[in-house]
């Protein structure tokens, strides 16, 4: 039976569960509280990385963390007055870094992105989107020996998880990418992904064909869900609006939803930066490369180099601070030689993350008229298309392609 359905979030989940919810034949309402893609997909490196599967939380992490804290040009730093809200998610994350429970959220990670390629050329192939997704490497590079020695745990668990990945050295990095400066003597390389060339036109696209198709868009601000009997009302600003069914897919903005409706999901955000590059740049490399030592990520756009690093954790009301990211310019330019530093563009965004790095896939536990589809972290392109196939198969009570009760909403 088709029915009604909102999808309140227009990020890449929400507007992938929308279309695929719409080729089940249902009347789909995309609702956000601003225009689509303004939230972390705007501002990611791009990349679909198949079978990505290692979670944020692994054994040593709390050591690392430590480490990070008084680094001056340190990925990692906590707003002072962020910190005591921060710290039971801080503490569930450390608990998740147990080397049992890192093997088994890698176990569960990889049983979605497997399917990411695949899923992705369901999604897009034979529409005009497909020019905004073509087929990239993931690189990783380093200059010192003991900085990619450090790997060792990330690649011992792919190795046990199958996903496929090539060490390179020095003249292979160069093969891949001949723009590099010459000084990275290691290189860790995923061959079987995709990149995005602009997040911004390829989600805008997806909503377009979504209204295309006979669905519709709203600006609607949802402050208040309810459900009664077989109906879910949405409240904002701008009124009332009902369904008959509700995905949930707002991103950094989903746990409050959860909250109304019983689920206390422990959802906090990752706060992202991003510096944009003149379009001259955008050549330079042909797939996203991440530097290992320094942890950010060089990412070809079709507008320019995308410099995109930072985890800062400050909550949703905080002004960003542009002043670390800025920082890593001199290291980007030592690690690109010909790319031209001046900043046409700063971004900071949400990422929805979870201690387990597992996003959350399922119905509410007390209304089974609302299903929950957040908390992907780094990995929303990646898993968008997949999460959409997921949503819809969920809603059509069919079997998923995979099991879904490691990402319940009440596994906390």
């Amino acid at each position: 039976m088709n029915s009604k359905i909102i999808v309140i979030g227009a990020g890449v989940i929400g507007a992938a569960s929308a279309l695929s919810l719409q080729a089940d034949g249902h009347d789909v309402i995309l609702l956000d509280r601003e225009a689509p893609c303004a939230g972390a997909s705007f501002g990611n490196a791009g990349a679909i990385v198949n079978g990505s599967c290692v979670p944020t939380a692994m054994p040593g992490i709390l050591y690392d963390v430590m480490r990070m804290a008084v680094q001056p040009l340190s990925p990692l730093s906590i707003r002072p007055a962020y910190f005591h809200k921060i710290l039971p998610w801080l503490l569930r994350f450390i608990w998740q870094s147990r080397s049992v429970a890192a093997s088994n959220n890698a176990t569960h990670l990889r049983t979605l992105t497997e399917h990411a390629v695949e899923s992705w050329r369901q999604l897009v192939d034979a529409t005009d989107i497909a020019a905004f997704v073509e087929e990239a490497g993931w690189l990783k590079v380093y200059e010192k020996e003991a900085s990619f020695a450090a790997t060792s745990k990330d690649r011992k668990l792919m190795d046990e998880k199958g996903t496929n990945y090539e060490i390179l050295g020095r003249s292979e990095i160069s093969d891949l990418e001949p723009n590099l400066a010459p000084i990275f003597n290691f290189g860790f390389y995923q061959k079987d992904c995709l990149r995005i060339v602009n997040p911004h036109k390829l989600v805008n696209g997806m909503v377009g064909l979504m209204v295309s198709r006979g669905g519709q868009f709203k600006q609607f601000d949802v402050d208040r869900i309810q459900h009664e009997d077989n109906e879910v009302s949405l409240s904002g600003s701008k009124g009332t609006i009902t369904a008959d069914k509700v995905i949930v897919a707002a991103g950094a903005w989903s746990r409050s939803l959860a909250q109304q409706l019983g689920d206390n999901v422990p959802l906090d955000t990752e706060r992202g930066y991003h510096l944009m590059l003149p379009e001259s740049t955008r050549d330079l490399l042909s797939s996203p490369v991440v530097n290992g030592e320094s942890s950010f990520v060089l990412s070809p756009m079709d507008t320019g180099i995308r410099l995109i690093s930072q985890i800062e954790f400050g909550g949703l009301e905080a002004a960003p601070d542009y002043s670390r990211v800025r920082s890593l310019l001199p290291l980007a330019k030592r690690m690109l030689p010909t790319l031209d530093t001046d900043e046409q563009s700063a971004w900071m965004g949400f990422r929805p993350s979870l201690p387990d790095s597992l996003p959350v896939l399922g119905f509410s536990t007390n209304c089974k008229n609302v299903l929950y589809a957040f908390g992907h972290q780094h990995l929303g392109m990646t898993m968008g298309a997949v999460t959409g196939k997921l949503v819809a198969d969920l809603i059509a009570g069919r079997d998923p392609i995979t099991e879904l009760t490691p990402f319940r909403p009440n596994r906390f």
